[in-house]
């Protein structure tokens, strides 16, 4: 419907194809909705983060090494698999980087704190105490100290990053990966010879490399349903059942690795593949939600003249607009592929603030965002002149 978008929004008259797709590019404003990561809060963290793993590497060098070279390994193969989940509606890279900063330095430096006080409060032996901190400690703080940068995320400006569960999970993720490369580091270092470090590392990085991720994945999870409720008291509990989840996962985790190494495998194949199966169906269906509601806006943005209908064509899911990029690209180069993606991207967001609009969480902060995007919107275009050689592009059967 025309109404569902700003009347005053007027899609530009078509222009003739430039001789270049690439000959006229105009910039593209700053954008005022996005909320990045302050440059130097990041530095002080990655700071800390640092200076964690370097005290390891002067405690034992060797050990250390190992424990850097395989967890930054395991690393990489978990946040490409975010990324990957991620790439409907790509998060702010400034934002993503500020989640595993805050994982690998505030997380740590307050778990290693907070369960030190936690084991001299137990009344009980110096054992008990150390099993009590591993199986209940630990999962209360460290999950308390992940899902606070899904709470940060809640605060001013960021809060329009979070869209859909998708995006919960996504940030909940890459905060669990900040936080399991220095604990994995840490562990793997206090090995007392080569083999024993490589036999933390592979019962940390081969058997559990998702283990932190998918704990505070609940409380995205948590969040998320938190974030779609408008009473205050019911926000609270989708939060806190969130947390419990997580704690609850981590507690099987820790206490079954006290227990004996039988326990331990039970509850990693009768309990946690079955979970991580669950999550990652979870996170797959979300993605495909992301591209239906993004699909079920394209006729009104059509109706208010702000995409075309070829463009709505291949708009609405992956494959399709990845062949139109692809496309893009095979016209004017990496250049006008870009501007293409980018167009697209903006086609999501508008998309997400006009499903929180009819959902009913329509305020005149959420109207003004609706507007800035269709704004946003138009710039893409302006700055995407290879558009024009794609008007008559249309979806392979659609």
């Amino acid at each position: 419907m025309a109404a569902a978008y700003p009347s005053f929004v007027q899609y530009p008259a078509p222009l003739q194809p430039p001789q270049h797709p690439q000959a006229f590019v105009p910039p593209l404003p700053r954008r005022i909705r996005k909320v990045g990561a302050p440059l130097g809060l990041i530095i002080a963290l990655g700071t800390v983060a640092g200076l964690i793993v370097l005290l390891f590497t002067a405690l034992n060098p060797v050990g250390a090494t190992i424990g850097i070279v395989l967890s930054t390994a395991a690393l990489v193969v978990v946040v490409l698999t975010f990324v990957w989940l991620d790439r409907w509606e790509p998060e702010p890279p400034r934002l993503l980087v500020l989640a595993f900063l805050w994982g690998a330095s505030v997380s740590v430096v307050f778990s290693v704190g907070l369960e030190m006080l936690f084991e001299s409060l137990v009344p009980a032996d110096a054992d008990m105490a150390s099993v009590a901190t591993i199986a209940l400690g630990a999962p209360l703080v460290e999950e308390a100290l992940k899902g606070s940068f899904l709470l940060l995320m809640m605060t001013g400006r960021r809060r329009n990053e979070l869209n859909s569960l998708t995006d919960c999970l996504v940030y909940a993720g890459i905060t669990a990966i900040g936080f399991a490369w220095v604990e994995n580091i840490m562990y793997i270092a206090q090995g007392e010879s080569v083999g024993e470090s490589l036999l933390t590392a592979g019962l940390r990085l081969v058997m559990g490399p998702f283990a932190h991720p998918l704990f505070t994945l609940a409380t995205g999870v948590g969040v998320y349903f938190a974030l779609n409720r408008r009473n205050v008291l019911a926000k609270i509990g989708c939060i806190l059942l969130g947390y419990a989840g997580a704690v609850l996962l981590h507690a099987l985790w820790n206490g079954s690795s006290v227990i004996s190494f039988q326990t331990y495998f039970l509850v990693y194949v009768f309990w946690m593949v079955p979970v991580f199966a669950l999550a990652s169906w979870l996170a797959i269906a979300s993605r495909r939600r992301e591209q239906r509601i993004t699909e079920s806006k394209l006729p009104g943005m059509v109706a208010a003249n702000l995409v075309t209908a070829n463009e709505a064509t291949w708009l609405g899911s992956i494959k399709t607009r990845k062949a139109a990029i692809g496309e893009a690209r095979r016209l004017g180069g990496k250049s006008a592929a870009k501007g293409v993606k980018n167009f697209a991207y903006q086609v999501v967001e508008l998309a997400f603030v006009r499903d929180r609009i009819d959902r009913g969480f329509s305020d005149a902060r959420m109207v003004a965002l609706q507007n800035e995007e269709a704004y946003w919107l138009l710039a893409a275009r302006a700055a995407a002149p290879t558009l024009q050689y794609l008007a008559n592009y249309r979806a392979p059967g659609r």
